[in-house]
């Protein structure tokens, strides 16, 4: 066993700044020298690409739900080969879960991997009563390591004394940082959430920006050295040895379409597929592929330069109706689509699908849902149960004919009851998977384009 310099940064609530400090952090690290690996409690994307990028090292996403435990952890370990601390950005309050136990939250998470934690915390308009917050934190699960906390919106210099003070006195932890209100803190954002890295623009110096205020408002020294005491180890696991590869399978990954699991494509090419990138804002066709993956994104605000593609639209609509593997998560069923219905008005897609898209004021789908197979498909058995999530503010509409593989048995009350369209070799759904919920997605998809190239290689005989 090595042990790994670990820190959990986490909050009272969501929307309090963790991944602005988790960014800065993981620069500032970075910036001394230090292999940082990133993680982010939960399955999100947006997070991942920024904190990915300022640590110059993929980010994973670890969640319980989705993960079971037995997989979780060596995950952690193997991400965590070769380097010196490892930061687990957390998601929502500390305490919270998918269930009234707890299990999933970011403190179980925490304990798991053995990080201390550092709570972020508003202090806005309070001075001791900070404290009993903090208290409260500290008992409510007292296994859970809370190390030390970062007050945000501190007005004045008296006004982080008097914080200061009562953290110091009652708690006895260390108050860590002091944060008030700076413009360079600032990250934009979009109906989603944070914008992702990749639609950004210029991020790097965004990152800068952060880590400057990180560094002037936090003690980033101190923080590291909370993380070295921590009581992480790490396993010595064997290496995952793939085979050749065997097929091609094409990825869309461009600006419109960019939400991908690390762990999803590694599994690919793991399974034998050597992965094709494709711009689908600018490549006129599809290369020489045997499979498709269309994942999430944004297509909603590139529809009008998708839509100007015509060629490769026309292109991947042929390709499905003759039997391409083509497997598509939420924007990927967007494209797919005739048509997207939004801001930028009705913006005509692929049209493999017999169905329009509306973008919708509020959201349509969003948790973790659980999905019954109830359909014959290529890609999941009947019968199966399969995990995802979903976060979309689109709907299907004008659809005709549609035959759905999935009928959903934990879902929000607003989220659709189908999900998983099935068309020949086509499988296009709003839920989103990960592989270590159901591992044998990569060799299913994997097969069936190795079955693709054979056919294809029969038929220009």
């Amino acid at each position: 066993m090595k042990r790994l310099a670990s820190v959990a940064i986490s909050a009272c609530q969501g929307h309090l700044g963790k991944t602005t400090i988790s960014i800065g952090l993981c620069s500032a690290w970075a910036e001394q020298g230090l292999v940082v690996q990133p993680f982010k409690k939960g399955m999100d994307y947006i997070d991942p690409s920024w904190l990915s990028s300022a640590a110059i090292r993929t980010c994973r996403n670890l969640d319980a739900f989705l993960m079971p435990e037995e997989i979780l952890l060596p995950s952690f370990h193997r991400a965590c080969r070769g380097a010196d601390v490892a930061l687990l950005e957390g998601v929502m309050g500390l305490y919270d879960s998918y269930d009234d136990g707890g299990e999933g939250s970011t403190a179980w998470m925490a304990r798991l991997i053995g990080a201390p934690v550092v709570l972020l915390v508003n202090a806005a308009r309070m001075t001791r009563s900070v404290a009993a917050i903090i208290k409260g934190y500290q008992s409510f699960e007292p296994e859970t390591g809370i190390a030390g906390v970062i007050l945000n919106n501190v007005s004045l210099d008296g006004h982080k004394r008097k914080l200061t003070a009562a953290v110091e006195r009652y708690c006895d932890i260390p108050v860590l940082g002091a944060i008030p209100s700076d413009d360079r803190l600032a990250l934009d954002e979009q109906h989603l959430g944070l914008r992702p890295y990749r639609s950004a623009g210029e991020a790097a110096p965004v990152i800068r920006r952060i880590r400057d205020a990180i560094k002037t408002y936090v003690d980033v020294p101190g923080i590291l050295a909370i993380a070295q005491k921590s009581r992480t180890e790490i396993a010595s696991l064997p290496d995952v040895r793939g085979k050749a590869p065997v097929v091609r399978i094409g990825v869309f990954f461009d600006k419109a379409f960019n939400f991908y699991y690390p762990e999803n494509l590694e599994a690919l090419r793991l399974a034998g597929a050597d992965l094709v990138l494709i711009d689908s804002l600018s490549a006129e066709e599809l290369p020489d592929i045997d499979g498709l993956y269309i994942g999430g994104g944004f297509p909603e605000l590139f529809s009008t330069e998708l839509e100007a593609n015509v060629e490769l639209r026309r292109d991947v609509a042929r390709a499905i109706e003759d039997g391409l593997p083509v497997y598509a998560e939420c924007a990927g069923l967007m494209y797919l689509c005739r048509r997207i219905h939004g801001r930028q008005g009705t913006r005509e897609m692929s049209g493999a699908i017999p169905s329009d898209v509306e973008m919708c004021p509020r959201t349509q789908g969003h948790g973790y849902v659980v999905a019954e197979v109830r359909r014959e498909n290529p890609w999941f058995p009947v019968g199966s149960s399969i995990r995802g999530h979903q976060f979309h503010h689109s709907r299907l509409t004008n659809a005709k004919d549609l035959e759905f593989a999935f009928r959903m048995t934990r879902r929000r009350e607003i989220d659709p009851e189908l999900d998983g369209v099935v068309y020949k070799n086509l499988f296009a759904a709003y839920t989103h998977t990960h592989v270590y919920s159901f591992p044998a997605w990569a060799e299913t998809f994997v097969g069936l384009s190795l079955n693709e190239k054979h056919r294809r290689k029969t038929f220009e005989r």
